[in-house]
């Protein structure tokens, strides 16, 4: 075969590959757009549930019913009146979810892990089931002829409302109240990842018991600061 011949060979065959090679590369760089289009980003789900969290203000995670036994003494005019109060009430524990933000979510891509710092539980203020307050006082003369029974049934009041407060920072029913919240939490995060199929797993926990996530604090990356860098990579490739 003479070096002309190998020539006019050679030269379709070298056009040829060039345009598979390119047709090749953009068809890979097709596939690598519509692939990062379609592939779902964790951090901007997360975002997404961060917000959804967000609107939702504040979130009751849990509720308890106590009962307050209270009993005030009043002494007017050298007489003494006593009453005493029996009073039901229900109080809510909460989450104030507007305190949640951007940068108590991080992401560990290195493990697949968003921890999440909740906000302190909050104790709303009881409700108190009126409808169902007991009262009993020793009578007497001065309940009888002075406002004794109203000041009595004031201060009982005021002093009930306080008592169920306090049963409601029992220990038992504090850590009852933060195993929901973490559970509510958790399931807002965890619930939209997998229903976009990604395997992540949601580590909730609360400021004091930040000196035991330090290192995984420190080593994972808040997620607004990762939406600010993919932000910047887009308007950077436009």
């Amino acid at each position: 075969m003479s070096v002309e011949t190998s020539r006019r060979l050679w030269v379709p065959v070298a056009i040829i590959s060039g345009i598979l090679i390119l047709l090749g590369t953009l068809a890979w760089l097709l596939f690598s757009r519509v692939e990062s289009s379609i592939s779902p980003d964790p951090v901007s789900i997360a975002n997404a549930s961060l917000t959804n969290l967000q609107e939702q203000n504040r979130l009751t995670v849990f509720s308890a019913s106590y009962n307050a036994t209270v009993t005030t003494t009043l002494t007017k005019l050298g007489l003494s009146a006593r009453k005493t109060l029996i009073m039901p009430g229900t109080v809510r524990y909460e989450l104030d979810l507007a305190k949640l933000g951007a940068e108590d979510v991080r992401w560990d891509a290195r493990d697949n892990i968003f921890y999440v710092q909740i906000p302190a539980i909050e104790i709303a203020r009881p409700e108190v089931h009126i409808e169902q307050i007991q009262t009993y006082d020793d009578g007497g003369i001065l309940i009888a002829l002075t406002d004794a029974e109203k000041v009595l049934d004031q201060a009982n009041r005021k002093k009930g409302v306080a008592e169920l407060a306090k049963q409601a920072q029992n220990p038992l029913q504090m850590r009852l109240a933060r195993e929901s919240a973490r559970r509510a939490v958790r399931h807002n995060f965890a619930l939209p990842l997998q229903a976009a199929g990604v395997e992540a797993k949601i580590d909730a926990f609360f400021p004091y018991e930040r000196s035991r996530y330090k290192e995984r604090w420190d080593y994972s990356r808040p997620i607004k600061d990762i939406l600010a860098e993919q932000q910047k990579i887009r308007g950077e490739a436009q």
